[in-house]
């Protein structure tokens, strides 16, 4: 695909999609594939008979509130806006009420960090997310 689509590179953004999109439909239409016994992949799609249901949004029964993350990767609380990060945009978040003032942050089932009435900014707790030590 690199080779294909991307040597030379196109002039602008746009551009290059439209020779992404024509790999695409040259790799799936037209040509042969071995593992398939020549046949293109585009002949032997099926779609799913399973219609796709998104997930709800989580429920967090231990937290005391609930807040969905804004656009711009903050979370609003009463008048006050506490940034968070981006990633977690459209994403509801728990908090919960740990000592006078420290909330708790969690996502799904990962505690995020706390942040207090004073720091208005959420310090990390511990890495949620990295490997586990072997």
């Amino acid at each position: 695909m690199k080779k294909e689509a991307t040597k030379p590179p196109a002039f602008n953004s746009l551009q290059q999609q439209e020779s992404f999109d024509r790999f695409v439909d040259v790799y799936n239409n037209e040509r042969p594939h071995q593992a398939l016994a020549g046949a293109c992949p585009g002949d032997l799609y099926t779609p799913s008979a399973r219609i796709y249901e998104p997930p709800g949004d989580p429920e967090y029964p231990f937290h005391d509130r609930t807040v969905r993350v804004t656009r711009c990767g903050r979370i609003c609380i009463g008048k006050r806006k506490i940034n968070l990060s981006q990633v977690f945009a459209g994403q509801i978040l728990g908090l919960r009420e740990v000592e006078d003032q420290l909330w708790l942050v969690s996502f799904l089932n990962y505690d995020l960090g706390f942040f207090d009435s004073q720091e208005d900014r959420v310090e990390p707790a511990t890495n949620p997310f990295a490997p586990a030590d072997v």
